[in-house]
């Protein structure tokens, strides 16, 4: 089995689109947009904010899984996850995100079995919604510590390869091994001199796959120092 383990992002990484955004914008009763603007001013974390939003949702089981059903991902996403299996690569699913929603898009391509590391999505009476968070901490203002799966693993002795693209991804990309990195997570780890491959999806991803197996794979690094080119094993 490899030394290496895949944790990655789901909303607007595997999804095409944040898919929670994307319900509360068909079911959100009035209020959630102001939340959302509380958190983007740093008034409120992420917990707190989709705590109060997924309160604001209003559908059936029905509507919801209509609408789940419509989400699409990176088509590149399947067969990335069959290489990472032939690979001995353990791949999760590690999202701040609705582990409900996700299993149920990603059962649309065969891939329910994929571990899921997310925020508990359950229903309230026959229209009504409430998120828990199992994997929080005290101490991280997001639904989700992804921190604490990182360090799970390096408990392990395994080296981390984090696949994400935005803000609930830049605290754990600076103790993750390597960064494949999307959209805003490029921005952040060129800035901070964190490790990262920019990819623009899955297809770039699994072409990438068999060098970073085979320790041959060339990272950046903090290019504002300019660091030489990281070579990672």
């Amino acid at each position: 089995m490899s030394q290496w383990t895949i944790l990655c992002d789901f909303d607007g990484t595997i999804s095409v689109e944040d898919i929670t955004d994307s319900l509360l914008e068909r079911f959100g009763r009035p209020g959630w947009q102001s939340l959302e603007q509380a958190w983007k001013r740093g008034e409120i974390g992420s917990r707190d904010c989709m705590a109060q939003q997924v309160g604001l949702l209003e559908a059936t089981d029905g509507e919801l899984d209509a609408h789940l059903d419509s989400m699409m991902i990176d088509r590149a996403f399947p067969q990335f996850v069959a290489a990472a299996r032939e690979a001995g690569v353990p791949l999760t699913v590690l999202s701040d995100g609705l582990d409900y929603a996700i299993r149920r898009v990603l059962g649309q391509h065969g891939l329910d079995d994929l571990p899921i590391v997310a925020n508990r999505f359950t229903a309230v009476g026959e229209s009504g919604w409430r998120l828990e968070f199992p994997f929080g901490s005290p101490h991280c203002r997001s639904g989700n510590c992804k921190c604490a799966s990182v360090a799970g693993a390096h408990a392990e002795r395994r080296r981390v390869l984090l696949i994400g693209d935005g803000t609930s991804d830049f605290c754990v990309a600076g103790v993750a091994d390597l960064v494949f990195a999307k959209h805003r997570l490029i921005e952040h780890c060129r800035s901070a001199g964190i490790p990262y491959v920019p990819i623009t999806g899955f297809a770039d991803a699994l072409e990438l796959l068999p060098t970073l197996l085979a320790g041959e794979l060339a990272a950046h690094g903090d290019e504002a120092m300019q660091a030489p080119t990281q070579q990672v094993a």
